[in-house]
């Protein structure tokens, strides 16, 4: 049978399963300070920051089944008639910069930057004719067909989303005039994590909460992960958006559908849920912390190697970049056309970049060394 509906926030675990939250956010938050610590001070933080979103991209995006590869991404992002794959990881990544610019500027999130987003999100992808930008009108419902009978989950009636949604709003950036969000659903034995909890738990809780009032018709579990992202900058627990759990997700992703449903219906689990998110994220600092190095050194191997500013500008830029061109590396770099030219054969030379000498026009200069630890 179905499950339905949800209990607004805040929300209450056993105080056995508070603790060994506890226990795993002091790990957590102190692996992604030594990551956000070590961007400060990388020669390639910059760069990194715009492929490691675009692959940020690609593993959302292939949660909803979408089969592009990261390699795919890079290859094909500048392509005059992408297919609709590309179309929407470019999307995603778009919406994902766009919501870290207004978060940046001091914007909170909400439902209008929600709205928003979502717009930017379905533009010319799949599902772009439902209402983008515009809550759902109608029951809709998450099941393996498209048979209501079949349903695991029947989120909200759409009446109540903006109630819903209000609610969450308030969780993530408290009521505007302070007043402490009602806990009288929460039993009295229960450990209460509300609205002054550690960014990391009002995260994983945002994030569940916000795919269970699936407010529109498509797109939710994309605009989901994003709001993640956007609330670790908003709370300050990254300053750049370097820190991303999609991968991690998407590597385990039965089992992240079936703990989301978990926190639904009469007798919703959310120990179960931050305890399961806070690992995802233990496992992705982990990964991020040792992909920043390996492309450190490899940066820094690379500068030795470079005699000229030019060429140590381009090889940085191939960090962002890593299957480039002459004719983008001119206009992003800021060089003449003969000096990036000139600037990639040299790094090719070097072997720090890989080039198809049989192609004659528009030839691509491959960073593999990077896509390697990136891929990792």
């Amino acid at each position: 049978m179905a499950r339905k509906g949800i209990t607004r926030l805040p929300v209450g675990v056993k105080k056995e399963e508070a603790l060994q939250i506890m226990e795993t956010l002091a790990r957590v938050n102190n692996k992604i300070g030594r990551l956000e610590e070590k961007f400060n001070y990388s020669v390639v933080s910059e760069a990194l920051v715009q492929i490691l979103s675009l692959s940020e991209s690609v593993e959302s995006t292939r949660i909803e089944g979408t089969q592009v590869t990261f390699t795919d991404m890079v290859e094909e992002r500048d392509d005059k008639q992408p297919r609709w794959e590309i179309i929407e990881v470019s999307n995603y990544q778009q919406a994902l910069y766009e919501g870290y610019e207004r978060i940046k500027n001091g914007y909170p999130i909400s439902s209008r930057l929600i709205k928003e987003l979502h717009q930017t999100l379905m533009s010319g992808a799949r599902g772009s004719v439902q209402s983008s930008g515009n809550y759902r009108k109608i029951q809709n419902f998450i099941g393996p067909t498209n048979k209501i009978a079949d349903a695991t989950y029947i989120p909200v009636p759409a009446d109540e989303i903006e109630t819903f949604m209000e609610n969450l709003e308030f969780f993530i950036n408290h009521h505007p005039y302070g007043e402490p969000l009602t806990t009288n659903h929460i039993d009295d034995k229960s450990y209460i994590f509300n609205e002054d909890a550690d960014p990391l738990i009002k995260a994983a809780i945002m994030h569940a909460q916000f795919e269970s009032i699936h407010p529109f018709l498509d797109g939710n579990g994309r605009l989901g992960r994003i709001l993640i992202v956007l609330y670790f900058i908003q709370s300050k627990t990254v300053t750049r958006p370097v820190f991303f759990v999609s991968e991690e997700l998407e590597k385990e992703r039965h089992r992240y559908y079936d703990m989301l449903n978990g926190v639904r219906g009469d007798h919703p689990k959310w120990g179960a849920w931050i305890l399961f998110f806070l690992n995802a994220c233990d496992r992705m600092a982990e990964r991020i912390n040792r992909k920043l190095e390996a492309a450190e050194q490899l940066a820094k191997r690379g500068l030795r190697l470079c005699h000229t500013d030019s060429e140590k500008r381009v090889w940085i830029y191939s960090f962002s970049d890593p299957f480039t061109t002459a004719k983008k590396v001119s206009k992003e770099v800021g060089v003449s056309p003969n000096t990036a030219r000139s600037a990639l054969k040299t790094l090719a030379d070097k072997q720090l970049l890989f080039t198809d000498t049989e192609v004659k026009r528009n030839r691509k200069y491959r960073n593999y060394d990077l896509m390697r630890i990136l891929r990792d």
